[in-house]
């Protein structure tokens, strides 16, 4: 082996060779500013993974949102140009009625905060006024709408048998309109319509609908004080006793303590109240007034001549609530794709607003006979397609809208307990079958788009005709305003050179 160089050596040489420079460290800028060294390097494999799914997630939602907000604001360029058209100051502007209940399963606010998202930003676009009918539970908007109907009939000259309690209702009533009347303020004379939002609230309005037109003006007995008076017999029934009763002594009278403080009124001592009970306090809470007729006295009935020959149309929205741990998957899904939702809605909505175009329910098809239409599968939304050969022998499709399957799917979605049958429970709207009477069906309408009010609203980008830029809204936020006004100077007002 050969042998180490001498430590004397290896200093000799290291005189001789040239110095080796120093390497530097870190960026020379970033060293003169004072910043620490920033080695850049790839991340670990766990923060690759956490970055991986926390960007792509933010991703998805970002975007999601992006396009969310320019389908709504297609919709609401379309129907923009209403608001800005003038208005007569004596005349009442249109308004709708907007039905909206609690899903079920949960709260009144999931339907508030949907309508408040998806279905507002269109009305306040078109400049669309609107009465609420709310439902906090299952059967609210069913009174609601039937009591409505039923006021209706009374002011055109229907009478209940019950008359005092009706004249006075509608004397109260009628003020409001005594005095637009005085004023001159005169009615909106063009469509209103009603716009209802999710399976389970359609359910109720179609049954107050009926019960609204179809059923009597007075309310039925209460089953529940007709069978008391039932079973209570004449004999058990306490009699006042005669005045001249010689059994009313001085001894039965009841005798009051000289100690019990007396006012001056020469009332007796009350005694201490008691603390309410919540049972109490939920037994006292007002009772949902029960159908006034049932499904199964449709046909029997004539419908009053104060109805009119077109019901108010209708739009039917989308109310997707799905609840459980379970369907966590399904509602992300749902979460990250609601641009769909919005284009929807919004559709409806602007359908709505314009009011352009009215259709039936059923509508039968131009292009063939009934004898050569077959039903196909069940269409989305209340569609019922129909596939047919026309007579010269072309094969086509049509959709016919169905009022008894519309939003159909949604029931797949309910929670468990709308479902519980309970003994001696009341009729409950949301578990029975949708019953359509055929002669209201032919008077039921909907609201539908044209072919040119679409085509305007997909060739639209979505982008905020009246959006401010940065620079407007600092402005704004600031109070700087510029002066606009046109200066002396510039009409030649200023300085008298040729003097």
């Amino acid at each position: 082996m050969a042998e180490k160089p001498p430590p004397q050596a290896e200093a000799a040489v290291a005189d001789v060779l040239p110095a080796s420079r120093p390497k530097p460290v870190g960026n020379p800028v970033f060293r003169m500013m004072g910043m620490p060294n920033f080695r850049f390097k790839l991340p670990s494999r766990n923060w690759l993974i956490f970055l991986s799914v926390t960007g792509s997630f933010t991703t998805a939602i970002l975007y999601d949102r992006y396009h969310k907000k320019r389908a709504q604001q297609r919709w609401c360029n379309l129907v923009s140009h209403i608001a800005k058209e003038p208005f007569p100051s004596t005349q009442l502007p249109r308004r709708i009625t907007i039905f909206l209940s609690a899903p079920p399963g949960d709260s009144l606010r999931a339907a508030r905060e949907h309508f408040h998202e998806y279905v507002k930003p269109v009305l306040v676009a078109g400049a669309l006024d609107w009465d609420v009918i709310e439902g906090r539970r299952e059967g609210d908007v069913r009174a609601g709408l039937a009591e409505k109907i039923r006021k209706r009939r009374k002011s055109s000259g229907e009478r209940p048998t019950g008359s005092a309690e009706g004249e006075a209702s509608e004397e109260s009533e009628d003020l409001i309109q005594e005095l637009r009347s005085t004023t001159g303020v005169k009615e909106w004379e063009g469509l209103q319509g009603d716009l209802v939002l999710g399976r389970h609230t359609w359910k109720e309005y179609i049954r107050g609908l009926h019960e609204g037109w179809l059923g009597p003006l007075d309310p039925p007995p209460d089953p529940l004080q007709t069978s008391a008076l039932a079973k209570a017999s004449p004999a058990s029934i306490e009699q006042p006793p005669p005045v001249g009763d010689a059994s009313l002594s001085s001894d039965s009278l009841p005798i009051l303590d000289d100690a019990a403080p007396i006012s001056d009124s020469g009332a007796t001592p009350t005694e201490e109240p008691k603390p309410v009970d919540k049972k109490d306090e939920k037994s006292k809470q007002p009772v949902q007034k029960p159908p006034y007729i049932p499904t199964s006295a449709y046909p029997s009935v004539s419908i009053p001549s104060s109805a009119p020959e077109v019901l108010p149309p209708t739009a039917v929205l989308p109310l997707p609530n799905l609840l459980g741990f379970l369907n966590t998957p399904i509602r992300i899904y749902r979460f990250l794709n609601r641009r769909y939702l919005a284009d929807e809605t919004g559709r409806e909505v602007a359908a709505l607003v314009l009011a352009s175009h009215i259709r039936g329910w059923d509508e039968p098809t131009p292009f063939a006979s009934e004898a050569h239409l077959r039903e196909s599968d069940q269409g989305g939304n209340g569609r019922r397609i129909i596939t047919g050969v026309s007579d010269d022998g072309a094969v086509f499709t049509q959709k016919i809208w169905q009022p008894e399957s519309v939003l159909e799917g949604e029931e797949r979605d309910w929670h468990k307990s709308a479902w519980k049958r309970y003994k001696g429970e009341p009729e409950r709207v949301w578990k029975n079958l949708v019953v359509v009477e055929p002669r209201l069906r032919e008077r039921m309408r909907r609201f539908d788009l044209t072919r040119d009010d679409e085509s305007k609203a997909k060739n639209d980008d979505g982008i905020d005709l009246e959006a401010k830029s940065l620079w407007e809204r600092i402005k704004e936020v600031t109070g700087w305003v510029e002066d606009t006004s046109v200066k002396g100077w510039e009409h030649g007002l200023v300085g008298q050179e040729s003097e």
